[in-house]
């Protein structure tokens, strides 16, 4: 490992003590093999002005929630100092009250909670300290030799203490173990099962005795043949229908949908396809710092995906009998990430997003453990001390936190014809309540904002191109759980006499067949889906056509029929399917300035009074059609199939 630091970058961050330790922070965030998804923390002792103007001796410590690869000034929490050198001499605290005298002795009211080890930091008598969970310092802890080999690799250098639960129980038994040590003549402190301190009287100091510290270690794995240990394999291919499968069952078992992300690369497979896989995947994590994201053990996926799921879910009640005290209340017993033998490594979460934090844990974690078995053998920090993390009630007030409560969170969503007019304004509301959404069209687009959309160009007129986006949204997702069928065109208006067999048949081709060949791939997987919803885009034509659109209106009406037998036929497999029937929607593509003012001239209206020619005199928008889209396909719904709901302010001849 190499230092990243490089003087005109840090010039960039400020020469204050604050903007150096921002700098060195981002340098240890953006290196994963130290820092994984909020892991770690940093701190600066520095001199502070209250909110009265008075001078206060600080500890700048990074606060809960934020990120070492993109942390601010802000992100670091002013704590008074001297109440955390008082609260060092406390015989004990509870973790609760912990946080609590913490947070009374903040700078800044506003500022976030600081790090529950601050009082570790504080003690350590150094300007700045730095805190990483290494993966190769934490493997090589994870081994039956490894303190002796940490001891051969740094002799008195490094200070060594014991796996001990994260918070003022460390604190306290680094104090104690640090009594008469020259901290000047130490590199760092290794926490055996943890991860890395070390600390210096500038910011590159304290970095570089990091990279240091890590380096050696990974000096010694090298020459033991730990990095040439990792196996790789070709995976034997995708099996969609399975992981689509596994990804509902997750579900069941946590009680609301769940993203699954594959990971099929070479050494993924390669992992999953070692003889021992299951002994040694379900030993424990790399850390107990990673069980809140990823639960104690994977579950490893044979014969009977289905049923081994299920299986997992006995073994982690029977975890939680064994170590509960009684005071704990059982999370949900869903596994967070799957080792699927011949094909690699699956993660879940609530988002996309947080299924790749899973991703990216488990591909670190994987490794890790073989390396260890080159060493000696993986030995994971003991069960309890694994569960102690899991169920402290810091890290479930994290959990607490992080919850979003968006009704479509966790569910896959494709909407055809996306790219533009009531397509994109389905989309966009999808996304914005959580859903993960594949967006398909012709013409190419922008993923929606917010990191969980994927946008396919292709025209669903090919059977083969619409197959192939049922098949990425599986890909990307892990599943599917509602369509949304709007692809349409609307054709120059034409008497039926003038409409030549091409136009015929295109408006037939895009506004039905397209549906059905959409339908026909998306079926199998809506059958695994988490309740599975199909919304068919339709027209007020269906019930009211009018003269001129003869292709148009015969192709809405036979989308309609598609739809009823749909209904009846996919009913047992409780998938729903119901149809919206918008009109006059004049914030689409459509609806040029021309148009509108040509269709009011022709009806001797202004086009304002055009746009509210309805029985409620409002004007139609594609952002309302949205909503009752989402409201179809909503829980609340549950228990409507069939449906044909207008979205047209009230046309008297549909009623």
């Amino acid at each position: 490992m190499k230092s990243l630091w490089h003087d005109d970058d840090a010039n960039r961050f400020g020469t204050d003590p604050l903007g150096l330790r921002v700098y060195t922070s981002r340098l240890l965030g953006q290196e994963t093999s130290l820092v994984l998804h909020g892991g770690g923390n940093t701190s600066v002792k520095a001199k502070g002005r209250d909110l009265l103007g008075h001078e206060q001796e600080l500890l700048y410590v990074k606060g809960s929630g934020w990120d070492l690869s993109t942390i601010e000034r802000a992100g670091f929490a002013p704590v008074r100092i001297d109440v955390l050198h008082e609260l060092a001499q406390l015989p004990s605290i509870s973790d609760s009250d912990l946080v609590r005298v913490q947070r009374s002795a903040l700078l800044d009211p506003g500022a976030p909670d600081p790090s529950v080890e601050a009082v570790l930091h504080a003690i350590i008598p150094a300007k700045y300290v730095d805190h990483t969970h290494a993966d190769v310092v934490v493997a090589l802890s994870n081994t039956p030799n490894g303190e002796a080999d940490l001891h051969a690799i740094f002799g008195d250098r490094v200070l060594i203490v014991p796996y001990v639960m994260p918070g003022f129980a460390l604190a306290k038994t680094v104090r104690d173990l640090s009594q008469g040590v020259d901290w000047s003549q130490c590199e760092g402190m290794i926490l055996l099962h943890h991860g890395v301190f070390t600390w210096g009287d500038t910011a590159r100091e304290s970095y570089e005795s990091m990279i240091h510290v890590v380096s050696r270690v990974e000096e010694f794995l090298d020459g033991r043949g730990a990095f040439a240990a990792v196996a790789r394999a070709t995976s034997k291919g995708e099996d969609l229908g399975t992981l689509s499968k596994i990804r509902r069952a997750v579900s069941d078992i946590a009680g609301r949908p769940m993203v699954a992300v594959m990971d099929d690369s070479d050494v993924a497979a390669g992992f999953a396809g070692l003889p021992n896989v299951a002994s040694i995947a379900t030993r424990g994590p790399l850390t107990p710092d990673h069980v809140i994201r990823t639960k104690n053990v994977p579950v490893i996926i044979g014969e009977d995906a289905v049923g081994d799921v299920r299986s997992f879910v006995i073994g982690y009640h029977d975890y939680f009998a064994r170590r509960s005290d009684g005071t704990q209340r059982r999370l949900d017993p869903a596994p967070r990430w799957a080792v699927w033998p011949g094909h690699g490594v699956v993660a879940f979460g609530g988002t996309r997003s947080q299924a790749r934090v899973v991703a990216d844990i488990a591909s670190h974690t994987i490794a890790a453990i073989q390396w260890a078995e080159q060493l000696g053998g993986w030995r994971a920090l003991h069960e309890r001390d694994v569960f102690a993390v899991e169920y402290w009630e810091l890290e479930q007030a994290k959990l607490a936190r992080s919850a979003s409560g968006r009704p479509f969170e966790g569910r896959v969503v494709i909407v055809t014809g996306a790219a533009s007019g009531i397509g994109r304004a389905i989309a966009t509301e999808l996304a914005g309540q959580g859903a993960a959404v594949v967006t398909v069209d012709v013409r190419s687009e922008e993923e929606i904002r917010g990191g969980q959309s994927v946008h396919i160009e292709a025209d669903v007129t090919d059977p083969h191109a619409a197959q192939g986006a049922v098949e990425e949204a599986v890909r990307c997702f892990g599943g599917l759980d509602i369509l949304v069928s709007n692809v349409g065109m609307f054709p120059s208006s034409q008497p039926i006499e003038s409409i030549d067999d091409a136009a015929w048949d295109r408006t037939l081709d895009v506004n039905l067949t397209s549906h059905q060949r959409m339908l026909r791939a998306a079926i199998p997987f809506l059958r695994q889906g988490v309740d599975p919803s199909i919304v068919f885009v339709g027209s007020k034509n269906v019930r009211a056509p009018g003269p001129g659109q003869a292709a148009y209106s015969v192709s809405k009406a036979g989308l309609t029929q598609l739809a009823r037998v749909a209904a009846l036929e996919l009913g047992a497999d409780g998938i729903r399917v119901n149809v919206v029937h918008p009109n006059a929607v004049f914030d689409t593509g459509f609806w040029t300035d021309d148009v509108l003012s040509a269709r009011a001239a022709a009806y001797d209206m202004t086009v304002d009074e055009y746009k509210r020619s309805n029985l409620l005199g409002a004007e139609v928008t594609s952002k309302q059609v949205a909503a009752v889209v989402s409201a179809l396909a909503s829980p609340a719904f549950s228990r409507t199939t069939g449906a044909q709901i207008p979205v047209d302010g009230g046309n008297d001849r549909v009623i």
